[in-house]
Parts: C-alpha cells; structure tokens; sequence
C-alpha cells in the first residue's frame, strides 16, 4: 500500500485530500508451480479532517471512493465501487478506527458479484494497540444477521521489530468470509508468516 497527499488546508479545515492504493496477492506456494491464486486491486481518493477538538478522544475523520476489483475475465471476473466515511479513536493506548459504507449500484447484467454485501456487510472496524516495541492490530467485519446468514470475518496483525527500526516482522491470522474477491462468498482460515519495511 501507498498513499500520496494532492491538496492540504484547501478549506481551511486543515483538511488533506489523498490517493491510496493498495495491491494484495494471495501466493499458493503449496502448488507445484506456485501459481498466484489471486491479486485484488484497490486505488481509492479520500479526505481526511482533524477533529476541531484537540483534546476529544474524536482524532480525525476520513471520508473516501474507492474502488476494488480483480482484473479477471468473466467468469472470475469481480468488482465493486464503494463511497465510505471512517473516524479516529483515541481511547488510552488503543486507535479505534471503524469504518461504514455505501455500495455504489451497478447496472443489472453488469455486477459480478451482486450479493456481495451478505458476505461483507456494511462496515468494519480496526483497533490498534502499541505495545513497546510492538504493534497487535483487530479488525472485526460482520454482516449484522443474527440468525442462519450471519457471516463476517477476524483478523488479527502482530508486528515486531527485528534488526533495527526499519524491519518488522509480521505474524497474520485471518478467519471468515472475503478475504479476497475470488472467494468473497467462501470461508478462509489462515496463518501467515512474512516482514514488513513500514507499519
């Protein structure tokens, strides 16, 4: 993932517009010719105001479009545009961040992946918790069925430093739904190893 500033304080707000992007693939390194099962492709514009109130536990608020496919032909083909507002809080130690969005309709014949929001509902929230050196990161996602089609998804991140600063490692666990668009409608459980050069 990257991001890159466009426009500061153009309201006065001390406001920032901002382009993200955000690419992951999904490496079967089981197989005998390690072949990339899947690669999903998030660019995304947003807007993000401080809180008026430096000593609220309120931070900032983040309000974006983004858009996720997966750049397959039919019939793998997925994809789905969505506008989101997301906030900041700051409880102690712990970064609350939860998100809520509103899929953008497609026209009929034209959506891949038309019941996707069962699976991935309306929202999500992350928290993160600093602790020493480290980093533990939760993020919780459910539909809001509370009966047969209750579907949602937990993540978990741990990071750590290694040699200096500027070395992490990375330990992921993954359970539920949408991991990836490929299988938004499939349940994944999985545990990954790997590093990360920023968090």
């Amino acid at each position: 993932s990257f991001q890159k500033s466009l426009l500061d304080n153009f309201f006065g707000l001390d406001e920032t517009f901002a382009l993200g992007y955000t690419q992951t693939s999904w490496w079967q390194t089981g197989e005998s010719s390690t072949p990339f099962r899947e690669t999903n492709y998030q660019p995304e514009f947003f807007l993000v105001i401080p809180h008026f109130d430096k000593e609220s536990f309120i931070k900032a608020y983040q309000f974006g479009l983004l858009h996720e496919s997966n750049g397959q032909d039919v019939p793998k083909s997925r994809s789905w545009n969505r506008l989101y507002a997301k906030a900041y809080l700051q409880l102690g130690e712990f970064l609350i961040s939860p998100r809520v969005w509103y899929r953008i309709p497609e026209e009929a014949g034209d959506d891949d992946n038309p019941d996707i929001e069962e699976y991935l509902g309306h929202g999500d929230m992350e928290i993160t918790y600093p602790w020493g050196g480290h980093t533990f990161k939760f993020l919780v996602r459910h539909n809001l069925h509370f009966d047969k089609t209750s579907k949602g998804a937990l993540q978990t991140d741990w990071s750590f430093p290694l040699w200096d600063d500027t070395l992490f490692g990375y330990i992921q666990i993954y359970s539920g739904y949408a991991e990836s668009l490929i299988d938004y409608n499939k349940k994944t459980n999985r545990i990954s190893l790997g590093f990360a050069l920023s968090r």
